[in-house]
């Protein structure tokens, strides 16, 4: 059983949340909006909840300011001025409108995407995706086989998509992988970890010890690229509740998550990731 009520700390609005069977009480910060959420045992008074809050407030604040300005991809309109990514890198987008050619064009600071005049948003949407797959295919081929001859392993066929959840899956019974389309826009060190991720899937399906350490020998800068990764942070901070003799709730700092290497850790931001590969 779940009930929620507002509780207001100067401008913020935090949705309090609470639930039966929950032993620990935690804060989330969501993206996009940086919406505020507090998940609390039926136990925990508001008075206590709004201690644990203002405990964090300032990092919270940082947190929500920094996602609320970052640049929201549901905007993009393919006009000239917006800024695009290829391999890591932001590129200005230039977009002449002549003749009866699609075609883009790289330049060491731009993109010049040529169309005919009135061409819609979604057509240039579509000639933009599509010049990101043969970008990404260009420089897979070369990526899957420097990753096959490190780890042994060979699958039968790499294939690419646009996928909104993970950066790869891999079918173990046809040895068939599937690439994100979106990683055409991360460093080139992301496609080479998302490969071995993938390949070694292949070795162990689950992501057991056996798999991590695995993927740990074959690309030892694993956790870098997979932060490079993470286009979707949800931030958590966790406070554990201790039952004293009087029965009346005590808080006790126990971990955060270090977004570098994964160790819990104390007094620090602890990141949550929405998009793992798989």
């Amino acid at each position: 059983m779940m009930r929620s009520e507002n509780l207001l700390i100067g401008e913020l609005t935090i949705e309090v949340t609470r639930k039966k069977n929950l032993k620990n009480l935690y804060i989330r910060v969501k993206p996009p909006e940086g919406d505020i959420t507090v998940s609390a045992p039926t136990g925990i008074t508001m008075d206590e909840v709004k201690l644990f809050v203002l405990g964090k407030l300032q990092e919270i604040t940082k947190v929500r300011d920094r996602m609320l300005s970052q640049e929201r991809q549901s905007k993009r309109e393919y006009v000239s001025g917006e800024s695009h990514y290829l391999w890591g890198k932001p590129y200005r987008l230039q977009v002449i409108y002549e003749g009866k050619q699609r075609k883009i064009v790289r330049t060491p600071t731009k993109i010049i995407m040529t169309v005919p005049e009135g061409t819609s948003i979604d057509s240039r949407e579509k000639l933009f995706i599509e010049w990101y797959r043969q970008e990404l295919k260009r420089v897979l081929e070369s990526v899957v086989s420097q990753c096959e001859k490190k780890t042994g392993v060979h699958a039968n066929e790499f294939r690419v998509k646009n996928m909104r959840t993970r950066w790869g899956t891999c079918n173990i019974d046809k040895r068939r992988i599937w690439i994100n389309l979106q990683l055409a826009k991360k460093p080139a060190e992301c496609l080479e970890y998302v490969v071995i991720h993938e390949l070694v899937h292949l070795l162990e399906k689950n992501h057991t010890h056996r798999f991590r350490a695995l993927v740990e020998e074959y690309c030892p800068t694993w956790q870098e690229a997979k932060n490079y990764c993470r286009p979707c942070r949800l931030i958590i901070w966790k406070k554990e509740i201790r039952i004293s003799m009087m029965n009346r709730p005590t808080f006790s700092d126990v971990y955060d998550i270090n977004p570098k290497t994964g160790a819990l850790i104390l007094g620090r931001i602890g990141w949550m990731i929405m998009l793992p590969s798989s």
